[in-house]
């Protein structure tokens, strides 16, 4: 099969409806990742990969995570449209993601939020995010502002420090039946939780994890069931993304996620990194993000986790020596 340019994968990647077109796209991904990004070349070659071995996904290496922190993680040669960077302690290093195009991840997130709850302008967005928002280079906060924006909703934004504005408007949607997703750090969350109880029959809220230091951790059961009890909701939705990705999982409910078409997660062992991949078993959760096209498709997280056999996974921690990541649930 001759290789796709950049635009023939794209075109491919966000065509994917199955299995075998997913591994397909998975390989093509990787050899024009291994041909064009040296940081990710030289780690297959370290490896002592050869190339034309490849053949299947599950031979495909992993860069670890922490490399988005010491180097530029990025193929070709052209200079990047944007870099996102995560969220940190201070004088702790943080990961810096180089984009080459802004509007793969504009796509990725758009789509991806269309396959799991259709028009983003049937919604009116309410976002309480603000660790993110105080900050430069969140590219979690580049995907709500968009999806702000395609709401198109008058009363769709940002709610810092208006707790009282933030309720009114809450009830004020719901009593109107207009379908709301409220989206918020899981401390912001909290926060206004604790001041506020109400039933809510036509909104989601939504949480992207992380107490940022803030306030104690919390397993995702007591997490959730608070914030189900104060906002009068059957389940709490969340996102699974990061920095170093242009693709999200959600979960819809009890913390299992699914992907997009475009996104797998696997487990490997967690005392071997070039393990394969595991069912069932808790491990290390490496990523494929094929939309991550011009930086490295191919992760290994420093998060554990379970995946199950219908491609749908649940985050349960982190190593113990790794750092606090802003856009991960914590459990």
């Amino acid at each position: 099969m001759a290789a796709l340019n950049e635009n023939g994968l794209i075109e491919q990647i966000f065509a994917i409806k199955s299995e075998a077109e997913f591994d397909i796209c998975a390989l093509e991904v990787f050899r024009y990742q291994y041909k064009t990004n040296p940081v990710y070349r030289q780690f297959a070659n370290a490896l002592n990969i050869d190339i034309n071995e490849i053949s299947e996904r599950s031979k495909i290496p992993y860069l670890p995570i922490s490399f988005f922190k010491s180097h530029r993680i990025f193929c070709g040669e052209r200079e990047q449209e944007m870099v996102f960077y995560s969220s940190g302690t201070t004088g702790e290093k943080t990961s810096a993601h180089h984009v080459a195009r802004v509007e793969i991840y504009r796509q990725s997130f758009r789509k991806a939020f269309q396959y799991f709850y259709g028009d983003v302008s049937n919604y009116c967005i309410l976002a309480l995010l603000p660790s993110y928002k105080e900050r430069e280079g969140s590219s979690l906060i580049f995907m709500v502002d968009d999806l702000i924006a395609k709401s198109a909703h008058a009363q769709s934004g940002y709610y810092l420090k208006a707790d009282e504005l933030l309720l009114d408007t809450l009830v004020s949607l719901d009593s109107s039946g207009v379908k709301t997703l409220m989206i918020g750090v899981s401390y912001a969350l909290l926060d206004f939780a604790e001041k506020f109880q109400f039933n809510l029959k036509y909104g989601i809220v939504m949480e992207t994890g992380g107490m940022k230091g803030r306030r104690k951790e919390l397993v995702r059961e007591e997490l959730h069931q608070i914030l189900k009890a104060s906002f009068g909701v059957n389940a709490i939705h969340s996102e699974y993304g990061m920095t170093e990705m242009m693709s999200q999982g959600y979960s819809k409910g009890n913390g299992i996620f699914e992907c997009p078409p475009w996104m797998r997660v696997e487990v490997r062992e967690i005392d071997d990194p070039l393990s394969p991949a595991l069912t069932q078993k808790t491990g290390g959760l490496n990523v494929i993000d094929l939309a991550n096209l011009n930086s490295c498709s191919f992760i290994s997280t420093q998060d554990l986790g379970k995946v199950y056999s219908n491609n749908t996974f649940e985050v349960l921690g982190r190593f113990d020596n790794s750092d606090i990541r802003g856009c991960n649930l914590l459990l």
